[in-house]
């Protein structure tokens, strides 16, 4: 593949995502890693982990992953249309919701489609968890701390920190 077909690709993909990214961008992180990983090999599963961690460690939007997916792709041309990609269509999607919502302030559409995108992120985000846990759990102890946290965090008000703390310490000393 040439690299202008790599970074139409590239845009073209992550130019549907963006249509489906309600609940941000993690939330389509699930065909992410099936298409950069899995169809193309451009990245490997602990890559794409990595990446992501990373991006979602350093300050700024959460959605600096997708530059972090194509500077590695295709270098910094990549990561522009990557993220162009990926912000342009919600964006204008967006912004035209908003402008006929705004028109029709008594219509009951716009709650009707907030409360239906709510359900479909609960959904997606769940997919994107699965994905990610499953790129880097390979073994019960690993698989066991996940899912601890993840209960952890629905039935308490334990602080998010605490948990990746005990996590990072149940990996220092062999545990996982």
């Amino acid at each position: 593949m040439s690299p202008a077909e790599v970074l139409g690709s590239l845009f073209a993909h992550f130019s549907a995502l963006s249509l489906l990214a309600i609940g941000g961008a993690s939330s389509t992180l699930p065909d992410m890693h099936r298409y950069l990983v899995e169809a193309n090999g451009w990245l490997t599963d602990a890559q794409f982990s990595a990446m992501y961690a990373i991006s979602q460690a350093a300050p700024g939007p959460n959605v600096l992953f997708v530059s972090l997916f194509g500077w590695q792709v295709a270098g910094f041309a990549g990561s522009l249309v990557a993220m162009s990609g990926m912000c342009g269509p919600s964006s204008l999607i967006a912004l035209a919701f908003e402008y006929f919502s705004g028109r029709s302030p008594h219509a009951t559409w716009p709650g009707l489609i907030r409360r239906g995108l709510a359900a479909l992120t609960i959904g997606l985000l769940f997919s994107s968890g699965w994905v990610l846990a499953r790129s880097v759990d390979h073994g019960w102890g690993a698989a066991a701390v996940t899912v601890a946290t993840v209960l952890l965090m629905l039935k308490t008000r334990a602080h998010p920190l605490m948990l990746v703390a005990l996590g990072g310490l149940a990996g220092l000393l062999g545990v996982l």
